[in-house]
């Protein structure tokens, strides 16, 4: 698979894990572990979206 497909893919997976893991949030006294989970996800959504566009824009 090329790296595009490959960054794509795991994009996608962390589109759902991201859905999930909100859905798991509760209204009130949020638990850390499960904030830091949700931070981590998309800390690493935002990074692969930053690479996807920068290797559309070669």
């Amino acid at each position: 698979m090329s790296e595009l497909a490959d960054i794509k893919k795991r994009m996608n997976e962390l589109e759902i894990l991201i859905k999930e893991t909100k859905d798991r949030l509760p209204a009130h006294s949020t638990k850390p572990p499960v904030m830091f989970e949700l931070l981590e996800y998309e800390d690493e959504y935002d990074m692969l979206l930053k690479k996807l566009n920068k290797l559309k824009g070669m």
